[in-house]
């Protein structure tokens, strides 16, 4: 890629022309929303509210299923940037069936999504489960495959440790973290589905958390996502270990599409202030153990 940051999976990704546009506006790499075996509607409403630190959201995974994504992944790649596809299934043989049905630059596995029943992190949070889909991937593509993973655990270096042992090429930390709000007026949850996934500013110390201790553990790079907004967002997540960082909720602010370029930008203006090459950022805070 040709700078380190990316548009996350489940933001803009459903459309071709949103992946082409986040490409175009500065993003170094584009994933996907993530798609599976068959089309979901998703969960009925309310589906996202706005909630202290960021957004709640339980979409349910809705998509067209991979049969009819291939052209929105073409038309991103028109942006010139590296696309990634976000895929899930509910086991390894629906992995397989949709990363061999599409033809993407890489493939993230999504088994972290915390309010999609038989999907996500009900299977993603079984370290046993991480590994053998991951293998299973691997072993039937021939691009770079990553595993997005759930920070709804007691242990995520687990999972980390089961994803590269299974072959991946890379983790991605953190998906949401299980979340609900209430109407204090009706007592009646506010989403659909009852509780969902936060995101946002407010959850950026546990990403931080989450890539500090998997960099220090694995051998495989960590990508990291959670709150990222700014480039001090970004720079604080690279300290911790993470190769790459993905922006998603900060897409929703007053930047819009333009907070990638401002997010490299000020990256980059960082590093030639402080004479330090990217690599050098890379896992700083763990150097002070």
């Amino acid at each position: 890629m040709k700078n380190p940051v990316m548009l996350a999976a489940g933001i803009l990704g459903t459309t071709g022309a949103s992946l082409k546009r986040a490409a175009q506006s500065g993003a170094g790499g584009v994933v996907t929303k993530s798609v599976g075996v068959a089309p979901r509607e998703g969960h009925r409403g309310p589906t996202v509210v706005q909630v202290e630190g960021g957004l709640l959201n339980a979409m349910g995974l809705p998509n067209p299923s991979y049969h009819n994504f291939q052209e929105e992944i073409d038309i991103g790649r028109e942006g010139g940037v590296p696309v990634v596809a976000s895929i899930f299934g509910s086991g390894p043989e629906e992995f397989v069936e949709v990363a061999e049905g599409l033809e993407a630059d890489g493939f993230e596995l999504n088994l972290s999504c915390p309010h999609a029943e038989r999907y996500g992190a009900e299977i993603g949070c079984e370290a046993c489960n991480v590994e053998e889909i991951t293998r299973t991937v691997k072993e039937s593509v021939a691009v770079p495959v990553w595993v997005k993973l759930t920070p709804n655990v007691a242990d995520i270096v687990g999972l980390g440790l089961a994803a590269q042992r299974g072959g991946a090429d890379g983790v991605v930390a953190i998906n949401t973290l299980k979340a609900m709000a209430i109407d204090v007026e009706s007592g009646r949850p506010i989403l659909g589905n009852r509780f969902g996934g936060l995101s946002g500013p407010a959850i950026k110390p546990v990403a931080i958390r989450c890539v500090y201790d998997l960099a220090s553990a694995l051998e495989i790079p960590v990508i990291g996502v959670g709150g990222v907004s700014s480039w001090q967002d970004a720079a604080e997540i690279i300290m911790a270990g993470a190769a790459g960082v993905q922006v998603g909720t900060a897409l929703g602010g007053v930047e819009g599409y333009a907070v990638f370029r401002s997010i490299t930008e000020g990256l980059s203006s960082y590093l030639d202030r402080k004479g330090m090459t990217l690599e050098e950022l890379r896992g700083l805070a763990r150097r002070f153990s």
